[in-house]
């Protein structure tokens, strides 16, 4: 017991759990909820980056024809996220998980691996990680964060609510795309024919409602009950229908996870894409072709983050009365780190994982919980039939919660002055529109910085915004940028 109870005292030093309004439980809880919630990035990342089969017509091919085997993909995301996201939580304490970013994931695969090999793409990740740590360490990123305006870092908060949100709903299926032969302009419509006409979809809606009452109620770990609570119904459900999984053709299916008992619980990972890249894109393309895709990757790593952790910091209410993230740099470090090791391990860049806002709002404030979560994801390396099991329609209903959650922020946001307003709703509708946090504030920040010069208050700008502003059209303009330039 003595023995105990200085473990604990530790672990609250270190952490400074009690200083944050925590305790051990919340941390533990959490961090759970935390994992439970980003697991799915386990399975999403290697369909996205990897391929079954070099045989399969749809396989992801490099400009040799080579593919990232599944399997090995799934392996290393699971360990760079672990392990970074303990770095981050024992570093910088804060509740913040790392995980491979999607839409970077995304812009490896479909843009840059086409144009040369795998290592190669993973290669100029890396550079692109040395980057972000070189503006970390010059101080640069850290004053860019300071900079930007109270009312634009709340419409970022609320933007990223309203982005997990439509992670949540699409996700569960209750949203999903029309087809391009649907005789309408609608771009999204609700479940299939405008009905949630599929079991998921409605075990999806069962998790919404009772989630939401658990949190109304304050049921402590109500995030945790709710997704649990959830899977076992799905399992039943899967047990008597048997609905089968997405994949295959099959709209009424399961996503991401499958409910069913597995066959097996343990699994040996396969880690040999660790230390897989090159510098060779270099000398295989034209140096203005590579430097723009370099560019690319590091704004959109730069703001991302910027983004996710300021919407996260202040759902937390760890920010100080100047809206600002104490010890940021630190924090700015690490995931500029995660950059790194993500082209490293071959995962692709890792960077903040937003939804960490489900183990925030759990009860999270501190590294603790970071812990967790890591230990979580190293041991999904060997248990990845187990965490298979948790379908998205069941983790879906706590994203949906937490966006309704974080769009409380937006009462920080003065929209008489419409110089601010607009800014504010661009940034907080074109994140879910375009399924990018770092597009949302690229369109707030050139919209605030030309209102604010229009309007005969350009003075009050911080000049850190101007810089970006002009980032951010450089970014928008890639396309026109690469064609002029030949690249």
């Amino acid at each position: 017991m003595a023995t105990t109870t200085i473990t604990r005292s530790a672990l609250d030093r270190f952490f400074k759990i009690s200083e944050r309004g925590s305790t051990l439980g919340r941390e533990v809880r959490g961090g759970v909820v935390t994992f439970v919630t980003m697991a799915y990035i386990i399975v999403l990342n290697p369909l996205i980056l990897g391929s079954f089969s070099a045989d399969d017509a749809a396989a992801k091919r490099d400009v040799l024809g080579n593919i990232l085997p599944v399997p090995q993909v799934a392996a290393v995301t699971a360990l760079v996220a672990g392990v970074l996201t303990i770095l981050f939580g024992l570093v910088a304490n804060y509740p913040f998980a790392l995980a491979t970013g999607l839409g970077i994931n995304t812009l490896v695969a479909v843009t840059i691996a086409p144009q040369m090999t795998w290592p190669e793409a993973m290669g100029l990740v890396v550079v692109d990680g040395l980057i972000i740590l070189l503006l970390v360490a010059t101080g640069f990123r850290t004053a860019v964060f300071n900079a930007v305006p109270r009312e634009l870092k709340a419409a970022i908060s609320v933007g990223i609510g309203m982005f997990i949100c439509f992670i949540g709903l699409v996700d569960a299926g209750f949203v999903r795309r029309l087809p391009d032969s649907a005789h309408t302009t609608v771009p999204v419509g609700l479940g299939i024919d405008g009905s949630i006409a599929s079991w998921p979809t409605a075990v999806f809606v069962f998790g919404l409602l009772l989630t939401g009452v658990l949190v109304a109620r304050r049921v402590r770990g109500g995030l945790l009950v709710g997704v649990l609570t959830t899977t076992v119904l799905a399992i039943a459900v899967e047990a008597i229908v048997h609905v089968g999984p997405s994949k295959g053709g099959n709209p009424k299916g399961w996503g991401l996870g499958y409910p069913a008992v597995p066959d097996r619980l343990f699994d040996l990972p396969d880690l040999s894409l660790v230390g897989d890249f090159s510098f060779g894109a270099w000398s295989r393309l034209p140096a203005v072709t590579v430097a723009l895709l370099v560019f690319s990757l590091v704004l959109a790593n730069f703001f991302d983050a910027m983004g996710t952790m300021t919407g996260l910091g202040k759902e937390a209410g760890l920010v100080d009365r100047d809206n600002q993230l104490p010890g940021v740099g630190k924090a700015l470090f690490v995931e500029g780190v995660g950059a790194v090791a993500g082209g490293a391990g071959s995962s692709s860049s890792n960077t903040v994982f937003v939804e960490s806002a489900s183990g925030i709002a759990e009860g999270a404030r501190t590294g603790l919980a970071n812990v967790v979560t890591g230990l979580l994801l190293l041991a999904a390396m060997f248990f990845t039939p187990l965490y298979q099991v948790i379908p998205l329609e069941a983790a879906a209903p706590a994203l949906v919660i937490v966006g309704a959650l974080m769009i409380g922020q937006i009462r920080e946001i003065d929209f008489t002055d419409f110089s601010m307003a607009l800014p504010a709703f661009l940034t907080i509708v074109v994140m879910p529109f375009t399924y990018s946090i770092a597009n949302g504030i690229g369109a707030g920040f050139v919209s605030y910085v030309l209102l604010r010069a229009v309007s005969g208050r350009a003075r009050s700008v911080h000049p850190l915004m101007w810089v970006v502003a002009v980032a951010f059209l450089a970014y928008f303009g890639i396309g026109p940028i690469r064609a002029a330039l030949g690249a």
